[in-house]
């Protein structure tokens, strides 16, 4: 699959394309139906299928300060997608200026006059333009006058609930980490740099690798998990070896420590090594218990060993 940032980056003599657009944050199930549709198109046609989307979070420069939680980093996005079959992944850097660009606009520029698209796939909600102002609607309206289809796939919901990024959020946000598998069809990932931490986990028998995440990462609630760790290289690729494994993880202040930085903290089971400075990713798979204050040391030790029973138990 070929990475590309900005529009710039189109190649020269570049073809027809089917493009999706959105920012896709998760890739859930919503998302791979749309880009399933996509993929599809684009094979039927014998052109390539063209993902377009943008960086950083839209919110977070049309309102400074609101952006959400982010589900997947840029790196893991294109991961994905290329697991779905996409060929090219465009990276679209959003700006304040960008953000200000008429719908017609926008369309000419990027689909017509760059991408040159034959066809065009969003989900039925979309929007784009200056103040959202453009619907599926008007994509559909432009095409015909600057020779493109344009088609919006229904959302997938469960029950009356759409499947969402903002939905998955909630769910990571409650430390339901169960549900937010369903709607995104693998586990909820947070990666980081490992760091040192305060060494308390080695001294009481259970080293632990201190993650270091990135300030928008969608970190679950405190607590403690039943999860994974997968190594990724030093852009955040995941890497198929050497395999890492089942990890007990948690996720909070450490209250018996009275530590008051939160804190993604991962035991990882039969695992003897250094991971300093290694990238990891910490795949949270079930919420076992909430973060408690113990009333010692002895007491402490006692449910970490459950702990990870537990994660044994389940994990195997």
């Amino acid at each position: 699959m070929q990475r590309w940032h900005g529009l710039e980056a189109v190649p020269s003599g570049w073809g027809r394309c089917v493009v999706t657009i959105g920012v896709f944050d998760g890739i859930h199930r919503g998302h791979q139906a749309i880009i399933g549709e996509a993929v599809e198109a684009a094979r039927a046609q014998g052109v390539p299928s063209v993902l377009v989307t943008f960086v950083p979070h839209p919110a977070e420069v049309v309102r400074p300060g609101s952006h959400p939680p982010v589900l997947t980093s840029l790196v893991r996005r294109a991961e994905l997608v290329e697991q779905l079959g996409v060929d090219v992944f465009c990276a679209l850097p959003f700006t304040l200026e960008f953000s200000k660009m008429p719908p017609d606009q926008f369309v000419h520029l990027a689909l017509v006059e760059r991408l040159h698209a034959a066809t065009v796939i969003v989900g039925e909600n979309f929007r784009f333009g200056y103040k959202a102002g453009g619907d599926v609607a008007l994509l559909q309206q432009l095409g015909r006058r600057f020779g493109f289809t344009a088609a919006g796939v229904h959302l997938l919901a469960d029950g009356d609930t759409p499947l969402s990024a903002t939905y998955v959020r909630s769910c990571v946000q409650a430390g339901d980490m169960v549900r937010a598998a369903e709607v995104l069809g693998r586990a909820h990932r947070v990666d980081g740099v490992v760091e040192r931490g305060d060494q308390r986990g080695r001294d009481l028998g259970y080293p632990t690798a201190n993650l270091h995440t990135d300030a928008w990462a969608a970190v679950p609630a405190d607590g403690v998990y039943a999860g994974r760790v997968v190594r990724l290289d030093e852009w955040g690729r995941t890497v198929a070896a050497p395999p890492i494994g089942t990890a007990a993880i948690s996720v909070g202040t450490n209250p018996t420590f009275e530590v008051r930085q939160r804190r993604v903290e991962a035991y990882i089971l039969d695992f003897s090594g250094d991971l300093y400075g290694a990238t990891l990713g910490v795949e949270f798979v079930e919420r076992l218990r909430g973060m408690e204050k113990f009333d010692g040391v002895d007491t402490l030790i006692t449910q970490m060993d459950a702990d990870v029973r537990r994660t044994r138990e389940l994990m195997t």
